[in-house]
């Protein structure tokens, strides 16, 4: 299988841009995500607005599309009266839309803009997300290394197995989760980035510093590794976490934060406001401080996704 690799992405971009929130811009096509399946709910019932959002964010100028697998997990969905085959199916088609999505948009719009193939990156949330409880935002999860080994590895090898260009093990608040799956795709062969969940400037959400994180992850040790990053923490923390990962990676680094808002885990929900710096004036000074790529989480749209792609362009002097 022809795989697209993230390398390239960034040689002929400068700064890749990731996408953006895919709860956020369900919820405004209507979607009620208020569920313990949160997006995946919207996958089983509506693919075809999972489908809209991946097209949405490639126009806005996304080099790289998440698909809708963050809460798509195999327990989670066996409890809501789905059979190991309709969840693996379920977790599958996520990766198959958003290549769909891909091959619509370049085809009748990317390639005649002279944009690049966008990456398809295979979604993995935390343990945590499964829990549905605000989880990946604090870890301790209170469950054995085999235990998270058994959760994250079949789904992994689907997200693989049908055609993500790279494995994203996403919003990740744990370095004992993160290795465990880092292993999970050195097994398989497969290529992935970490991004972490961080509660500070320098410590992700259960506590160890992030620099200590970017240690463990050498080439040299996980030679599948492709990037690292931290992503869904709030956006005026990360020009110091970028500080912390380069004084300690030897990998490009990724950040996609939130807008500013706080996450309520009982109405699985952001409130607050975000931010009065502008979006795209963050995403400035995070290419600044030598973010390889750049994008949303929780709480971004499309537009959130505009503004680091223009923003992109000023960085580059294009």
């Amino acid at each position: 299988m022809n795989r697209f690799t993230i390398e390239d992405t960034i040689k002929n971009t400068g700064v890749m841009v990731i996408d953006g929130a895919m709860s956020t811009a369900l919820e405004r096509l209507g979607c009620d995500l208020n569920d313990a399946l949160w997006t995946a709910g919207v996958l089983a019932a509506e693919p075809e607005k999972v489908r809209r959002v991946h097209m949405d964010y490639f126009r806005a100028g996304a080099d790289c599309g998440i698909s809708c697998s963050y809460q798509a997990t195999i327990p989670g969905l066996r409890a809501r009266g789905f059979s190991v085959q309709e969840a693996e199916e379920m977790i599958a088609r996520s990766v198959s839309i958003l290549r769909e999505a891909r091959e619509e948009w370049w085809e009748t719009e990317g390639s005649s803009q002279g944009r690049v193939m966008p990456l398809c990156l295979g979604s993995a949330g935390p343990y945590g997300a499964y829990l549905a409880d605000g989880s990946e935002y604090r870890g301790r999860y209170g469950v054995s290394r085999a235990a998270l080994r058994d959760f994250h590895i079949r789904r992994a090898e689907i997200l693989w197995e049908v055609g993500s260009d790279l494995l994203l093990f996403e919003t990740q608040p744990s370095l004992e989760e993160a290795v465990t799956e880092a292993e999970i795709a050195e097994d398989m062969g497969a290529d992935y980035w970490v991004s972490f969940s961080c509660r500070d400037e320098k410590h992700i959400s259960e506590g160890e510093l992030l620099r200590n994180c970017a240690l463990e992850f050498t080439r040299e040790r996980y030679p599948h590794i492709r990037m690292i990053g931290v992503n869904c923490t709030a956006p005026e923390l990360m020009e110091p976490l970028i500080e912390e990962l380069r004084g300690a990676a030897d990998l490009p680094i990724a950040v996609y934060p939130n807008s500013g808002e706080k996450y309520d885990p009982r109405l699985k929900k952001w409130n607050g406001m975000a931010g009065s710096v502008p979006f795209g004036e963050y995403a400035m000074r995070y290419m600044k401080a030598g973010a390889s790529a750049v994008g949303g989480c929780c709480t971004t749209v499309q537009s959130h996704i505009r503004e680091v792609a223009e923003a992109r362009k000023r960085f580059l002097g294009k």
